[in-house]
Formats: C-alpha cells, structure tokens, sequence
C-alpha cells in the first residue's frame, strides 16, 4: 500500500492555520476592561477607621441607652422619696391638728363641767348636770388621745401634759366636791367652797398650762411646715434638673439613632454599590472566560479536523479513534461552556477557523 505525500500547498495552510489557532489559545484571559482591584494602605486604614467608628458609636449607643435607663431610675427615685416625704409631713400635720383638737377638747371639757356645776348649785336641778356628766365621759379619752400624741414630743411638752392631767384631776375633785354638799342639802357651803377661788385658780392654770401646750403644738406645726416647703422646693429642683437631663438624653440619644441609622444607610449604599461593581467585574471576567473557553474548543476542534484532514493518512486506527474522542470531548465541553453561561451566546468567532479549514 502506498501513501500518499501531503500536498505542500496544504501543509502550508495548515500550518498557517495552526500559528493563527495558537495565537488565539494565548490570548489573556482577562480583559483590559476586567482588572483586579488589590486593596492598598489606604483602603485599608480606611476600613480600620470605619470598623473603629462602627465600634465607637455601638459603644455610644449602649451607653446612651443606659444612661437613659439610670436616669429614668434617678427620676423615679426622687419621685418615690418626694411621695413618702410627703406622706410623713401628713402624717405630722393631721397629728398636730389632732393634738391642737385634744387641747382645745380638754379646755372645752373643764369649761362644761364648771358650766353644769354653776347651773346645778344656782339652782338644784339635776337636768343642769348634763353638761357636766358628759364633760366627766369624754376629759378622760381626751386625755388619752393628748397622751398618745405627745408621745413623740418634747420631755417639755410631755411634762405640761402630765402637769395638765393632774390640775384637771384636782379640779374635778372640787366640782366633785361642791356638787355633793349642794345633792346633801349645804348650798351654803357649797358656795362658800366657790367663793374661795379655788375652782377659779385650777382654770387660770388649766388655761396656761393649755396655752403652753399649744404654742408649743403651734411652733412644731410651723417647723412642720418649713420642713413641707423646703421638701417641696429640694423635690421641685430635684425634679426639674431629672426632668432636663432626662429630655437632654433622649435627645442626644435620638440623635445618636438617627446617624447611625444615616451612617448604615449610606454604608448600605457604598456596600451596594461596591457589590454592583464586583458583579460587573465578575460578569466581565466570566464574560472573557467564556470566549477563552470557546476559543479554546474552537481551536480544539480545528487542529483535529486539520489533523485528520493532512495527516489522516498517515495516523493509525486508533490515532483516528483518539481524534475522534478529542473532538467529542470538545464538543461537550462547548455544551458545558453554554450552559454554565446560560445558553449559546454566539458562534461568529467560530466561524472564521472553520472557514480557514474550509
């Protein structure tokens, strides 16, 4: 069998057709539009600068926050204790005033009882007792309800009460007195008993030592109500200052809020914007990838069909099956290529290396 000598005007060609294929495999991969951005010190410092500022107005955030918290706390504070200051200068007015009604019960209660003895020994008649007895009923709890509001007095205050008690004690023991002579008969005597003034000066003392006890009463109460004034001034001052810093935080907070929000939006932009330009540089890059990967397979199959086409007399049986097996495998990797790209973009660059081999 003989064989047959490639024509030289073939050879040529192919060969010219090989230097043109080969020229198309080494073509850069990335384009002069797709470049790689390398960050620099610059950007760098820059991003440590915008992580610091991130770091700082968390921090901020938190601490405004709590910040807001502890005076929300401080304001309730000064309220609660404003409240129960309160509530004791009350509870010290409404026991001044039920110590001030007790005197002036105790006075009215020695006054009744001295009215119904007049009236009974003018004239006998046991219907002008009724002052009396119901005086003699209530100087005792009178007694009692001044004792126990005393209680958080002065020894001075305290003193005047006892000394009160037993004055009134003695002058019951007079009426007591000149009330029995009158019921036995000895009118004379009784008045004789009044006539010494004995009655009169247990009242004249009953009223000082009552005086005493209210002047006393009235200067506590008057402490009282410096103390209320000045509560209410320290609460008012306290509360307004509470008040301000409260509104000055929430401001500052709010403010707070509102950049960071305005920083994260524009950081949202910048970060947008930044994952746009990689998309497009990433779409460029695949962009060229493809067209290198076509290229490739395009070249692929034209040394093969060339191959076969000048050389196919003088490769053995397999050499054919293995051509054969390239030129598939090419095929297939353009398929791929199609679909990892979505679809056949375009086969115009294909078709001037199969119009060479033609």
């Amino acid at each position: 069998m003989s064989l047959q000598r490639p024509r030289r005007g073939l050879l040529i060609h192919s060969a010219h057709q090989r230097d043109n294929l080969i020229r198309v495999r080494h073509r850069p991969i990335i384009p002069q539009n797709c470049s790689v951005r390398v960050c620099t010190a610059e950007e760098c410092a820059e991003s440590f600068v915008k992580d610091v500022t991130k770091m700082i107005r968390k921090t901020a955030l938190q601490l405004g926050a709590a910040l807001l918290l502890a005076l929300i706390a401080w304001n309730g504070y000064v309220a609660l204790t404003h409240i129960r200051h309160t509530q004791r200068i009350a509870a010290l007015t409404l026991q001044s005033s039920i110590i001030q009604a007790k005197i002036s019960g105790v006075l009215n209660d020695l006054a009744d009882m001295e009215t119904g003895q007049r009236g009974y020994l003018l004239t006998g008649n046991p219907s002008y007792l009724h002052p009396y007895t119901e005086a003699q009923d209530k100087i005792a709890s009178d007694f009692a309800g001044l004792r126990a509001g005393l209680a958080n007095r002065g020894e001075n205050e305290r003193s005047l009460e006892s000394q009160l008690e037993t004055l009134a004690n003695s002058k019951q023991a007079e009426l007591e007195h000149t009330i029995t002579l009158r019921q036995r008969g000895y009118r004379h005597r009784a008045f004789k008993v009044v006539d010494s003034n004995e009655g009169m000066e247990y009242m004249d003392k009953a009223r000082e030592l009552l005086s005493s006890l209210s002047a006393a009463e009235t200067s506590a109460f008057a402490m009282i109500e410096r103390e209320r004034n000045a509560s209410q001034s320290k609460a008012l001052k306290e509360s307004i200052v509470a008040n301000l810093a409260l509104l000055a935080m929430a401001v500052c907070l709010c403010g707070l809020v509102r950049y960071d929000r305005r920083v994260l939006e524009e950081g949202a932009a910048h970060n947008a914007q930044q994952l746009a330009s990689r998309d497009l540089q990433l779409a460029n890059l695949m962009s060229a990838l493809s067209d290198q990967a076509r290229s490739n397979t395009s070249a692929i199959e034209v040394n093969v069909r060339l191959l076969l086409q000048e050389y196919g007399g003088f490769l053995p049986r397999h050499a054919h099956e293995c051509a054969e097996q390239i030129e598939e495998a090419s095929a297939e990797l353009e398929q791929l290529r199609q679909q990892l790209v979505g679809g056949p973009d375009s086969n115009e660059d294909e078709k001037p290396a199969y119009e060479a081999v033609a």
